[in-house]
């Protein structure tokens, strides 16, 4: 793996990552502070970004390529969308990674560790936390609908 130094006023990187929609709700100032938590890292074909029953507190963004994600060594999903976002039940409760996740082919992630969150203070902390928890209760509403969907294989709760 390659690795940025943490990211700061990175203009570059703040303008490739705000045309990314899972960053769309985030201000100028917000999408600052995400960088300042915040590494760029790059993994070659086959390579581990973080082994199932490890834990930590990094979140990780897909800016390109694809991240298989494998449990008890057998596939669950790929990801392949920029901006699809993986990692986030062990960053939320820091409880061991209930998957492992492999880079398919050259991919890169902007790698951030939440857990900086709580280095913030006052209205920063409520505001910035607000926003990331938020983007994150949207990323799980979503798959629960995908995996409701697909346990009643397509049928209605209700009969339909």
């Amino acid at each position: 793996m390659k690795e940025t130094s943490f990211l700061t006023h990175n203009t570059r990187v703040l303008n490739d990552i705000r045309k990314l929609p899972v960053f769309e709700p985030f201000q100028e100032e917000e999408l600052l502070n995400l960088l300042s938590m915040s590494k760029i890292r790059q993994y070659k074909p086959g390579e581990v970004i973080f082994n199932q029953g490890s834990a930590d507190t990094w979140l990780y963004f897909l800016i390109y390529g694809k991240v298989r994600l494998v449990k008890d060594g057998k596939p669950v999903t790929m990801l392949e969308s920029r901006g699809d976002v993986f990692g986030e039940m062990g960053a939320i409760d820091c409880a061991p990674r209930s998957a492992s996740a492999v880079a398919h082919g050259e991919t890169v992630c902007l790698a951030s560790d939440i857990y900086y969150i709580e280095q913030l203070s006052g209205t920063e902390k409520l505001a910035f936390g607000y926003v990331i928890y938020r983007v994150l209760a949207s990323v799980l509403a979503g798959r629960l609908r995908t995996t409701t969907s697909q346990l009643l294989g397509g049928r209605s709760l209700f009969g339909g």
